[in-house]
């Protein structure tokens, strides 16, 4: 355990980030697959918004969410 102050004060911050970020991940990861499954405009729309607020936030990178909204948006076109 850490004794500084600011340690102390780190690792509570650490651990409230830690969950918000697993629940962003999550939500995130069950759209993307929501996508694949049933994919529509209207669920392409959430996933892309979801994208880019977890680039915004740097949950993932930005090339990332663009090569996931590259990827999910041929499977639309396709079908």
């Amino acid at each position: 355990m850490p004794i500084i102050k600011s340690a102390i004060k780190k690792v509570r911050k650490d651990k409230t980030r830690t969950i918000r970020n697993f629940k962003r991940e999550t939500v995130l990861k069950s759209l993307i697959k929501k996508s694949r499954r049933e994919s529509s405009s209207k669920n392409l729309q959430a996933v892309y918004s979801a994208l880019d607020k977890a680039a915004k936030v740097s949950l993932i990178h930005h090339n990332k969410a663009s090569r996931i909204k590259s990827r999910l948006s041929k499977l639309v076109v396709a079908k």
